[in-house]
């Protein structure tokens, strides 16, 4: 009953691979969610392949198959291939390649990116690759497979610098060949005497024939370009900017041939020439172009920056010698030695020697840090006066490195939720200048002025040659790539680009406390020993019992023990109770320590000592109990300093309208206390790991869209639940999923940075996009002669073809000046 009409479209057939599979059960169970989405008309799962192939009507969402499959129980697993798209000119080139990359069997999404002439493609089966590459060449586009390896970078650099000097050439040879035309047409137009003077020294039919040879080379030499792309295009019913130019030049130099060499053909008084018209397009739109190669390259500097950190070589250990090898020929577990000025090739742990290292590409930290034995080197990163022999843990894509490479190339190369109006508009761009121009034709043939012919087809072409649909394509992906380039400078990582516009709505920033706002590194700092117990007898069974545990405060009283030299006790059925404390057997004896809420849970009384924990917590110090076979045995105080930058990133984030909220498991009192001394606003305190996402949703109904700082691993749940997540990195953890945003750096001051660049980044999209759209909106009429019965004015198809070139640049340059963004604060970054 499910089988599926023998004509169904390719393009309406999804084959995926479902995971958790396991009975018949399974199958229908599948089947019976996907046939459920509106738009399925059928769907086939195979257990033994583990694939299901669905067929789908026009318009039906992928992501609703996915959810309905993931609502069953079961998962459609999904890979990532990034491959270049050489040749888009324009916007309407990204939604011709989406459209055929996404009509793939197997693939999930696709998003195309002018600016980095690239396409992200979601797979669902490793068979779709093959089908994306043939998808990029069916739509006259070349495919481009890119890699990890240093070797595939530098020829993709190569390339584009071969593109960039093609470029040069094409408008160097169109310049020269243009200019005689130029000068003696406008010349005899502008310069009293000119014309009789030139009239004088050769015939007119003669010095059309120069213009024909002049301009042919032209057209059919460095224009040829147009041809290439522009033609196939039109073949296809699917015109671009290529086509655009190439009918509107094509124009102009044909009926300049038919008035050279047949103008008996033309009606009287039509009988003139457009070579200079045709030879000057070419010419300015190649000079466009180049001006947008050269922009373009400048977006991408901060990509090659990174690039350019990384070594190409390594000083290696094979057969008891150190010898050296391309960076590709390191494996995990390759002893690898490291002299003063080395880059460090790749991760790894440092097994002998010591030096000093510059991490400032990673952390921000301008002053070199201390290696030896048993620390953890970071691959790109540059050794200053020793020297030592590490151990590699991680080579290639798994490096900290290439995360960061990786995170700024997928920021860069997404696509906003502000682009999907772009996009809508792109479908019908081209074809319907192509109208207006026919339009305009049509309209001046019949009712314009002698002589009506000639004045369609000037018009007819300043149509075609003034719409820039390339400025439309080049207006948000650019913007992106310079500002989440200019983050990565800051020491900011934008995961993916809807970060970066939502975080300009936020309206309240929330901080979890430890290692965030405070180093993370918490001290003893009272030990107020009960009566009936010794100080050194409980803080040796503390110190057993924390010894267990991995929290910074067990730390804390673990290294105070150490420092008084106590021995530690052997410890059984120890127990951690997350947000309460733990309990643990130790030598014996039953021990709690914790809040007092955990205290109040096991029945312990803590009387008086209360009074002074409320001292101590309006001193900013943390109160904890501890507790031996049920009574209370002493009142202990932690502190965990607060960062030095934190105030100032606070203050700054008030300056940019911000309220600050902290999240934390202290108790109120202590909460309050820290609150006050820093200036924040709101403060969720003696939270639960597990209550953090609810205090999130709280600050939500109550301000507005959140912000959460947090440290990537405990607050997993809360980034994920935040508008916008921000984990604090730490060099080797720099792959974290749950946040939106990574600081490379422990520094919070990036925060207002971040939001700052947001800002600055989203209203330079807006200004790109009214730039764009308004553009066309106001100069298409113009070029059809809308203002001619009022003012006699007519746009010169030369003068539409230097405002359509300028208007690329136009949107480059003003993204490029997201460069010169200087943060609300100052991170010590790598800038």
């Amino acid at each position: 009953m499910n089988a599926p009409a023998a004509s169904a479209s390719p393009a309406n057939v999804k084959r995926f691979r479902v995971e958790g599979l396991s009975c018949a059960s399974c199958v229908r169970r599948t089947e019976s969610a996907i046939e459920a989405v509106d738009g399925i008309e059928s769907a086939t799962v195979n257990l033994a392949t583990g694939t299901a192939e669905v067929h789908l009507k026009n318009g039906v969402d992928f992501s609703s198959i996915v959810k309905a499959v993931k609502g069953a129980g079961y998962k459609i697993p999904a890979s990532r291939l990034d491959i270049g798209v050489d040749g888009m000119t324009c916007a309407s080139c990204v939604r011709r390649v989406e459209q055929a990359i996404a009509a793939v069997p197997g693939v999930s999404g696709v998003t195309v990116n002018l600016a980095t002439e690239s396409a992200s493609v979601d797979l669902l089966n490793d068979d779709a690759r093959s089908g994306v590459e043939e998808a990029i060449r069916k739509s006259g586009y070349t495919p481009v497979l890119r890699s990890d390896r240093v070797g595939d970078s530098d020829a993709h650099e190569a390339a584009k610098a071969a593109e960039l000097r093609a470029l040069k050439r094409d408008f160097t040879l169109a310049a020269i060949f243009t200019l005689p035309i130029f000068l003696f047409e406008m010349g005899s137009h502008f310069v009293p005497g000119m014309h009789a003077w030139l009239m004088g020294i050769v015939d007119r039919s003669t010095l059309y024939i120069v213009y024909f040879i002049l301009a042919t080379i032209v057209q059919f030499g460095p224009g040829l370009r147009f041809y290439r792309k522009g033609f196939p295009a039109l073949m296809r019913f699917a015109p671009d900017m290529n086509s655009l130019v190439m009918l509107g030049s094509s124009a102009a130099w044909a009926y300049s041939v038919v008035a050279t060499f047949a103008p008996a053909i033309l009606p009287s008084g039509t009988v003139n020439v457009y070579f200079e018209a045709s030879a000057v397009i070419v010419t300015l739109i190649l000079l466009g172009r180049l001006l947008e190669a050269r922009a373009k390259g400048r977006t991408g500097e901060a990509i090659k920056r990174l690039m350019g950190l990384r070594a190409k070589s390594a000083r290696v250990l094979r057969d008891d010698a150190f010898i050296d090898v391309p960076l590709e020929e390191v494996v995990v577990g390759d002893r690898l030695q490291v002299r003063p000025g080395d880059k460090v090739p790749v991760d790894g742990v440092v097994e002998s020697g010591a030096s000093y290292v510059d991490e400032a590409m990673i952390s921000g930290e301008p002053a070199p840090v201390s290696k030896a034995e048993g620390d953890e080197v970071i691959g790109g990163t540059i050794n200053k006066a020793g020297s030592f022999v590490y151990r590699a843990t991680k080579i290639g894509a798994d490096t900290v490195l290439a995360q960061i490479i990786r995170m700024v190339e997928n920021a860069q190369g997404a696509k906003l939720p502000v682009q999907a109006m772009v996009d809508r508009v792109t479908a019908w761009f081209v074809p319907a200048v192509m109208l207006a121009a026919a339009l305009t034709f049509v309209i001046w043939l019949m009712f314009g002025p002698d002589p009506a012919l000639a004045f369609a087809l000037v018009n007819a072409v300043a149509v075609l040659i003034i719409a820039c649909p390339c400025a439309m394509g080049l207006a948000t992906p650019t913007s992106i790539m310079v500002g989440t380039g200019r983050a990565a400078q800051l020491g900011v990582l934008f995961r993916n680009g809807e970060a970066l516009q939502n975080m300009r709505n936020t309206r309240v920033v929330a901080f979890d406390k430890t290692g965030t706002l405070t180093l993370g590194r918490p001290a003893l700092t009272d030990f107020v020993v009960q009566p009936g117990f010794e100080r050194a007898d409980v803080l040796s069974l503390a110190a057993s019992a924390e010894a267990m545990s991995e929290h910074p405060v067990a730390d804390a009283i673990v290294e105070a023990a150490r420092s008084e030299d106590l021995r530690l006790k052997s410890v059984d059925e120890f127990k951690a109770v997350a947000g309460f404390g733990i309990a643990a057997d130790v030598d014996g004896r039953r021990l709690h320590i914790g809040a007092d809420r955990f205290m109040r849970q096991h029945n312990v009384e803590i009387g008086k000592a209360s009074a002074d924990a409320e001292k101590l917590a309006a001193d900013a110090k943390t109160p904890l109990y501890a507790a031996v076979d049920g009574r209370l045995a002493a009142l202990i105080a932690i502190a965990d300093p607060v960062k030095e930058s934190t105030p100032e990133a606070i203050a700054a984030l008030h300056a940019l309208g911000l309220e600050v909220a902290m999240v934390t498991g202290d108790n109120r009192r202590t909460a309050e206390t820290i609150a006050a001394r820093l200036g924040i606003d709101r403060v969720e305190a003696e939270v639960l790991p597990e209550g953090k996402v609810e205090a999130i949703k709280r600050l939500r109904g109550q301000v507005g869209p959140v912000c959460f700082v947090g440290d990537g691993i405990n607050d997993a749940p809360a980034l994920a639940e935040a508008d916008v997540g921000i984990a604090i990195g730490t060099g080797t953890d720099v792959a974290i999923e749950s946040a939106d945003v990574v600081l490379m750096a422990g520094d919070v001051t990036g925060v207002a940075n971040a939001i700052g660049l947001s800002q600055a980044t989203m209203k330079n999209i807006k200004q790109n996009l009214f730039w764009a759209f308004a553009y066309n909106a106001s100069l298409i009429p113009v070029a059809a002669g809308v203002l001619y019965p009022a003012t006699g004015l007519l746009l010169s198809p030369m003068l539409a073809a230097g405002a359509m070139a300028l208007s690329s640049v136009f949107v480059l340059g003003n993204a490029l000046r997201l460069k010169r963004f200087r943060a609300p604060l100052s991170v010590r970054s790598a800038d």
